[in-house]
């Protein structure tokens, strides 16, 4: 699934077409994804202004001028493509509808944005945009990990006496949004801290150091393009290139890279998860 670096990338690749611009034509092309789509939602999408397009977590929303604001989530194998966006870095002409081409917005600016979603384990719904922070996918999400709100202070309180896993509770998104398997293992490896270490049990100084390892791995991720394992792209069709820079996901049995370190990297499943982590240097 996609995680904060492959969402904010869509993101920031559909600006140009979406931010600021009007929805000429909305083509819902079947009733549901992962739940039903909101009731008449091609009618509410056409004609409305994209005010302002943003990310919370691993959703996409775009706020809209009719007061309302549409959520996206790419599931496991959803695209936003564009094409015919004369502005854009690298120009797609349009092609044809294809099989998993499940919602069409063709803008006023000739742009067209394509959610395609093979496995169909994506979402989209529509709320108020001023009631937007109750909606039942956004309500419980904790801080983002770019954020101010996320910082030494907060991350030792939410983890201090916890008995899960520190991998486990770095995933859990109503303590941080956005982080997923990929890249809590890639922190944790540079961190020095073991996957299988109890959050309650680490020093208030280790846990500290996680803030800036988290930002700069995101950040990191975000200006690669993020990692392309089977279905993510960017909204130009392109891979991301992050996946050529981990130390340890996916890397069982090979060399650790940490230097001085003659360990290898291997692979344990925490809550039905793959954990890639090093014994021998990650404490």
């Amino acid at each position: 699934m996609p995680e904060l670096p492959e969402v904010e990338t869509v993101r920031r690749g559909l600006l140009s077409a979406m931010e600021g611009q009007v929805i000429k034509a909305a083509d819902i092309r079947r009733p549901d994804l992962r739940w039903p789509f909101p009731e008449n939602m091609a009618k509410r999408l056409t004609g409305a202004k994209v005010t302002h397009l943003r990310r919370r977590s691993k959703y996409i929303l775009a706020d809209l001028s009719t007061g309302e604001t549409l959520i996206i989530h790419l599931g496991m194998s959803g695209r936003m493509l564009i094409s015919g966006d004369e502005t854009a870095k690298f120009y797609q002409p349009h092609t044809a509808i294809q099989k998993h081409d499940h919602v069409v917005l063709d803008m006023q600016n000739g742009a067209r944005i394509t959610f395609n979603d093979a496995r169909r384990f994506g979402a989209m719904d529509m709320a108020q945009t001023a009631e937007l922070e109750a909606h039942w996918l956004l309500a419980k999400l904790g801080p983002e990990p770019l954020g101010n709100d996320f910082n030494e202070p907060y991350l030792v309180d939410r983890l201090k006496g916890r008995n899960t896993p520190i991998k486990t509770a770095l995933l859990d998104q109503q303590i941080v949004a956005g982080l997923g398997n990929i890249y809590v293992c890639e922190v944790l490896h540079r961190a020095g801290i073991s996957p299988k270490r109890k959050a309650g049990q680490i020093a208030k100084e280790r846990i500290s150091t996680l803030v800036p390892i988290i930002r700069v791995v995101l950040s990191e991720a975000i200006e690669a393009g993020g990692s392309s394992l089977r279905d993510h792209r960017q909204t130009n069709g392109e891979l991301g290139y992050f996946q050529h820079s981990f130390c340890v996901y996916d890397q069982e049995d090979q060399p650790c890279v940490t230097s001085g370190c003659e360990g290898k990297i291997s692979r344990i499943v925490q809550s039905g998860r793959s954990t890639f982590y090093c014994a021998q240097c990650q404490r």
